[in-house]
């Protein structure tokens, strides 16, 4: 990164504040902007947060970011969206949460500060669209509930796949019986990948505060290549990809089943395996099984299955339906009567019997626009969220009880829901809250 001078970064901060909103502090009239603040200038957040500046109901007012080339970069995108107006420009999420022209925040950080951020706009009265995986262990993820319901703020979760209308339209095909009893469901998550090489440590940019990317994170020396994308492949930032990507399935088949109450146990199995002797930590190869009371849900993932496809834009914006055999990303439903296939993002659901003859089925869209809708009437009726903050730790909890049984030894897990803790093992335990404590650690009280 080429450090942009200081007076610089401040002239293109300081431009946008002659610029007024009104605030939801007052009431918000029928024609009254929501303003929301993006706090993590990368892809998603970016594309999120321009997403909504371009409605006419939202407008952005503030950028957070701690890379100042991308926050600058991202302030002109944005304010192309926006009729050239320019948002506010911060390195601090401080100031974000201290702007009484900030009614909601987008919180699109890294994993590892998902809860640590959302928690803090909570109790500075902004309302949360939270990136998934909303938390890095169960522990947090109860956390944000609890700040959620303490402060009385609209949480959104990024699993955008429960504003869908087929994905609804699938949930109560299924709930009305029409599939029969569902005791079989197999969720796939099976993709192409490379090994993760990590190199020498480097040196920080100057005036790049890589202790503050850390975060909650034990202290480690600045790697690039951790910086920009690595950290996926890393315990103290992410959960791999079943919670980059997997969890979209999972969620959704949570969702479509009725979020049904916590598996009472979990087993896994696989590793490192494609990739065997890499620097990355995650399972680049796993299988998952998980008991329920009355059925049995698999979830599969693999960074080796080079001859499977996501669902592309074509079928996601169009009346197709992915070729099954190779959708790694679909979801199985076996019910006593018949079989669903569903595709998370727009793929759309087909209903098949025993022959293989179709007798239900609906396309999909890309459900973005119904999310952000959603957020945005949350905002201003003060209703739970399709993807509300509570349901996503049920499917969330589901996610990191998989990554538990792998780390703990790829063994069978017990759980208690009831108390977010697993029986007789005290590893596991360790593994479900973050140990490591430092300021910026979110606290016991919230």
């Amino acid at each position: 990164m080429n450090p942009i001078k200081r007076r610089t970064f401040l002239k293109a901060g300081l431009s946008s504040t002659v610029i007024g909103f009104p605030s939801l502090g007052q009431a918000l009239g029928a024609n009254d902007r929501v303003q929301v603040a993006l706090i993590g200038c990368g892809g998603r957040g970016t594309q999120v947060t321009s997403s909504l500046a371009s409605r006419s109901d939202v407008v952005c007012t503030q950028l957070c970011d701690i890379h100042e080339e991308r926050l600058v970069r991202t302030a002109d995108f944005i304010a192309k969206q926006q009729g050239g107006r320019k948002p506010l420009l911060a390195t601090n999420m401080e100031e974000v949460f201290a702007n009484k022209d900030v009614d909601a925040v987008v919180v699109a950080t890294p994993d590892h500060w998902h809860t640590p951020a959302a928690i803090l706009a909570c109790q500075a009265g902004k309302d949360v669209y939270v990136e998934k995986p909303f938390s890095h262990n169960i522990w947090e993820g109860r956390k944000l509930v609890e700040a959620a319901r303490k402060y009385k703020r609209v949480v959104q979760v990024g699993t955008q796949n429960r504003s869908a209308p087929y994905n609804l339209a699938a949930r109560d095909y299924i709930q009305s019986g029409k599939l029969g009893d569902v005791r079989l469901v197999k969720v796939f998550n099976l993709k192409g990948g490379g090994p993760f090489n990590l190199g020498a440590p480097g040196q920080a940019p100057s005036g790049f505060p890589w202790k503050t990317w850390l975060g909650p994170a034990k202290a480690r020396p600045y790697h690039s290549k951790i910086f920009h994308g690595g950290w996926h492949y890393f315990w103290d930032y992410s959960g791999g990809d079943l919670a980059d990507c997997g969890i979209h399935q999972l969620d959704l088949t949570i969702m479509v089943l009725g979020d049904p109450a916590t598996p009472k146990s979990v087993s896994a199995s696989g590793g490192r395996l494609q990739h065997k002797g890499d620097d990355g930590e995650v399972p680049d190869v796993e299988i998952l099984h998980y008991d329920y009371p009355g059925f049995v849900m698999t979830f599969e993932h693999s960074h080796f299955a080079n001859a499977m496809s996501k669902i592309n834009g074509k079928i996601r914006s169009g009346d197709q339906f992915p070729y099954w055999p190779q959708c790694a990303t679909r979801i199985e439903f076996y019910g006593t009567k018949d079989n669903m296939m569903l595709g998370r993002h727009g793929g759309g659901w087909q209903v098949f019997t025993s022959g293989g003859r179709v007798v239900e089925q609906q396309y999909g869209r890309h459900p973005d626009p119904e999310h952000q809708q959603n957020f945005v009437d949350c905002i201003r009726n003060r209703k739970r969220p399709n993807a509300d903050v509570g349901l996503a730790q049920g499917s969330t909890t589901v996610m990191h009880m998989g990554n538990i049984a792998h780390r703990v030894g790829n063994q069978k897990l017990q759980f208690d829901a009831g108390a977010d803790r697993f029986i007789g093992n005290d590893a596991a335990n360790l593994l479900a809250k973050r140990q490591n404590v430092n300021p910026y650690s979110v606290k016991e009280m919230v």
